[in-house]
């Protein structure tokens, strides 16, 4: 085991961000009186993102109004530009994953860790104040000016390791954001895969766990 650091994706892997996400559509929409289905917020979501973040670069606040509007269009909720920076204001209150303090201080204790995430330094910062776990770096879209699956995150993660890629092993939920492109890159990948999705076409990770605990036990032995 050549692994020095453990990199973590956050929202998704850390952090429970669809009901997060969730959670901020129902409060706004139903001070306009409209009750929103959770599923189809995130379904919607989940189509928009991506798209927003594959244009131009723009600071992650930027993605989330600009998403919030086109996910409100969809699911007929005349919601104003004005008041589009809701979801924004609510990140730093997404629920953190019950295992994630746990298994990040274990993994802590033999790796360096650092997070790669899509959204801006002070939003992470908020993020990271809540989980609690001191990170050794972190590399966001804010410094890279890109969104993951560029691979802007990943270059810059083996970077500051030297450009030595056997010292770093990537952990992360989404195939899409992550995993994919961290293997493309040559780097060693865990799929936490957290909801039990079906394999994806294309390159395949190291190993597979379910939840961070996994993660934790498996990097003890």
């Amino acid at each position: 085991m050549t692994w020095e650091t453990v990199t973590f994706d956050c929202y998704g892997t850390l952090v429970d961000w669809e009901t997060g996400i969730t959670q901020a559509f129902l409060e706004s929409a139903a001070a306009d009186g409209l009750s929103l289905d959770s599923a189809e917020v995130v379904s919607a979501y989940h189509a928009v993102e991506p798209r927003i973040q594959a244009g131009t670069y723009r600071r992650y606040r930027n993605v989330l109004a600009e998403t919030a509007l086109r996910v409100a269009e969809r699911l007929g909720w005349r919601l104003t530009p004005g008041r589009a920076g809701f979801l924004a204001e609510s990140l730093p209150d997404w629920p953190v994953f019950p295992d994630t303090r746990p298994a990040l201080e274990r993994i802590r204790s033999r790796f360096a860790i650092a997070i790669l995430s899509n959204v801006d330094d002070d939003l992470l910062a908020a993020t990271i104040q809540r989980i609690g776990v001191e990170l050794d770096w972190t590399v966001t879209a804010e410094q890279t000016r890109s969104y993951k699956p560029a691979p802007g995150h990943f270059r810059e993660a083996i970077r500051r390791v030297d450009g030595r890629r056997e010292r770093l092993l990537h952990a992360a939920q989404s195939y899409f954001h992550d995993i994919q492109p961290a293997c493309e890159l040559g780097l060693s990948a865990v799929w936490v895969n957290r909801k039990a999705e079906q394999p994806e076409d294309g390159p395949q990770p190291l190993h597979e766990v379910t939840d961070l605990t996994s993660l934790a036990d498996w990097l003890s032995v």
